[in-house]
């Protein structure tokens, strides 16, 4: 936090932890906030599709039920991922993602990293990890940026840091300067 005022990144995840709790995923809850020009252009939550019955209301996982482990029997789980249900509610709208970032509560599996790529987002940062490599490896042979959330922060607390300074010299500068108002 610099000068009492979150960081960008960590007001974005926020939003994405905050877009979280809305999931109906009883394996994983996962959130993602769609940003492009500093503004947020769509959440998603992981959850059955619209009108769909959730994995909440039946009251169980299908693959936890069958003892699949994470990462795998994609095909039978109800759950659209928050990364994707973000795309879907840009789509929907007709609202472009060409340029965006995307914050996840959890590095995006390789289905996912398809569909980021496809909508034109340019970068994604994520906490956590997911068992399977192939989705960060499309993601950097098609050009998309990717960073885990901590080393995001660090790299923007930096640059805050570096801009306090300037700010403080353009602050004293003001100060000292006479006002025609």
């Amino acid at each position: 936090m610099a000068n009492g005022r979150k960081l960008f990144t960590e007001w974005a995840m926020s939003i994405a932890e905050d877009s979280k709790a809305r999931s109906t995923c009883l394996s994983r809850q996962v959130g993602a906030v769609v940003i492009k020009d500093k503004q947020i252009i769509a959440t998603g939550y992981n959850g059955a599709p619209t009108g769909a019955i959730h994995c909440t209301d039946i009251g169980f996982c299908e693959r936890k039920r069958r003892g699949i482990p994470s990462g795998q029997g994609l095909e039978i789980c109800r759950a659209g991922h928050a990364e994707a249900n973000a795309i879907d509610q840009c789509a929907r709208r007709g609202t472009s993602c060409l340029g965006a970032d995307i914050y996840v509560t959890t590095q995006p599996c390789v289905f996912c990293c398809i569909h980021i790529i496809q909508a034109g987002i340019k970068k994604v940062i994520f906490k956590g990890e997911y068992p399977t490599g192939l989705g960060l490896t499309l993601l950097q042979e098609s050009g998309v940026q990717f960073q885990k959330y901590e080393d995001a922060l660090r790299e923007e607390q930096g640059a805050s840091e570096e801009k306090q300074e300037q700010e403080k010299i353009r602050v004293r500068e003001f100060l000292n300067s006479p006002r025609n108002y």
